[in-house]
């Protein structure tokens, strides 16, 4: 499950509804002060269970370093919940969701960044757009490995599979976590209320697709696109030596952040922040 700890929105992040060709998406939207040379715009995509709050730490240091940021609510999370047919969750439907909240936020290419299982969804979407450069202008990966999830992690998403039909959101809160006791209360009930706002449709397909995503590293080396992997440990979800890997085979620059565990953008989000826009910073000034 994605991790916050805070729920502090900076003053100058607009929360606002993108609306696109597939449907309304709930947005965080904050560019930088005018008086900061504009050197591009980030799209932040969230993990399982997650939602656009997981970067709010890295909001703002981005936007100091000239770069727009905006973070999504996915199809089906929180916000942008709602009743959806599974169909509509297929990995092929929810990589065109990306590519129309490009169109929408008009400010593109952008430098794509995926967030676990967002990274999941940030690779299909290159890969169904063949990389194209009008959308994509870096690709970042973000704790997120070559394929499916670790053994451990498969046998927790089973077990959640097992009971989604026959237990209300609400009873099986209690075992998704939430325990953690450096999690400030606000957070917590922060965390109940996005659960129990996700469409099940959602839940299950993130899931199954967590569970059986295939290799598709040789393929996305294949794209002409400037690509960072970052790797924040310890982490249980995709070992890190397997995500140093995959990024040397898909000659990309990997972003090591020890201490950032599965989410460095909310436990280490200065250093990460720092490391994506100086290599964002390298693409854009040759």
């Amino acid at each position: 499950m994605s991790q916050l700890l805070t729920l502090t929105v900076p003053s100058s992040a607009r929360a606002r509804s993108l609306v696109t060709s597939r449907g309304t998406f709930a947005a965080l939207d904050m560019a930088p002060e005018s008086s900061v040379p504009h050197m591009g715009t980030a799209l932040m995509v969230p993990g399982f269970m997650g939602s656009k709050e997981d970067f709010l730490p890295m909001l703002s240091p981005v936007s100091r370093a000239g770069y727009r940021v905006v973070t999504i609510d996915g199809r089906g999370q929180y916000e942008t919940g709602g009743i959806h047919p599974p169909a509509t969750y297929a990995r092929e439907e929810l990589a065109q969701d990306l590519t129309a909240v490009v169109e929408a936020v008009g400010d593109g290419p952008v430098h794509l960044v995926g967030h676990s299982y967002g990274g999941l969804l940030a690779r299909v979407a290159v890969l169904h757009t063949q990389g194209d450069p009008s959308l994509w202008r870096s690709l970042t990966l973000m704790n997120f490995g070559p394929a499916e999830v670790s053994a451990q992690q498969r046998e927790r998403l089973r077990l959640l599979l097992s009971v989604l039909d026959s237990m209300a959101p609400e009873e099986i809160w209690p075992f998704l976590g939430g325990h953690d006791a450096t999690v400030p209360d606000d957070v917590r009930s922060f965390m109940r209320t996005r659960w129990l706002a996700n469409d099940r449709s959602h839940v299950k397909a993130a899931a199954e697709h967590l569970l059986t995503e295939p290799d598709h590293t040789a393929a996305l080396a294949a794209i002409d696109l400037p690509k960072a992997v970052v790797s924040g440990s310890p982490d249980l979800t995709w070992v890190p030596e397997g995500v140093a890997k995959m990024a040397d085979a898909l000659s990309a620059q990997l972003i090591a952040l020890p201490g950032g565990g599965h989410s460095p953008n909310v436990h280490r989000p200065e250093e990460t922040t720092a490391a994506l826009t100086k290599f964002w910073d390298a693409i854009t000034t040759p």
